[in-house]
């Protein structure tokens, strides 16, 4: 039995597509499903073309302990919860139910989190304060944005022709590089 990922999205997906790719050929484990609080993110149709099933929801049917949301879980019973670029707040309910869920984070955490604090907004929070290095941090999920566990960061330096689009750049390589290896090892390291 392969272990289940769930990722749940809210845009174009470069890191959903990235780790779908990943994880297409591996012996142990697979990406079951995604699902996206946008009907018209790009994620779903790309994710449907590789063959993973998708969905979309909206805020009564993840906020609803009962709702669409907690059934497509309780029916996967995902391994691990990835939300790659997803924007809303998880729901308490069901972070309580599913103990193994992580979020990526276009920054070094606790620096540049919280609530609005997402894509551009972040690489310009971190230009106008003229920080010498950003990165990605990977942290679990708990009821406050951005605030769980840390579990891994890269760091990378600034230079000063960096614009809020060449930053971004940067930071999804290191997105990609890193993001599907840490997923594989938390799961790697959960069945030992």
């Amino acid at each position: 039995m392969k272990k289940r990922i769930a990722v749940f999205a809210s845009g174009t997906g470069s890191n959903t597509i990235n780790i779908i790719n990943y994880f297409s050929e591996h012996p142990s484990i697979e990406v079951s499903c995604v699902l996206s609080n946008n009907k018209s993110a790009p994620v779903l149709k790309s994710a449907s073309d590789l063959g993973i099933i998708s969905y979309y929801f909206d805020k009564k049917m993840i906020e609803d302990e009962n709702g669409k949301v907690s059934e497509i879980l309780d029916e996967i019973q995902p391994d691990i919860i990835v939300l790659a670029g997803f924007l809303w707040k998880f729901p308490s309910h069901l972070i309580q139910k599913h103990t193994n869920i992580i979020n990526i984070h276009p920054a070094l955490l606790p620096k540049y989190g919280g609530k609005g604090m997402y894509g551009a907004n972040v690489h310009r929070a971190v230009l106008d304060n003229k920080e010498k290095e950003s990165g990605i941090t990977i942290h679990r999920v708990n009821p406050i944005y951005d605030d769980g566990t840390i579990i891994f960061q890269e760091r990378l330096q600034i230079t000063p022709e960096d614009t809020i689009e060449s930053l971004q750049q940067k930071i999804h390589a290191l997105e990609h590089e890193h993001f599907p290896k840490v997923i594989e090892q938390l799961l790697e390291e959960n069945t030992h």
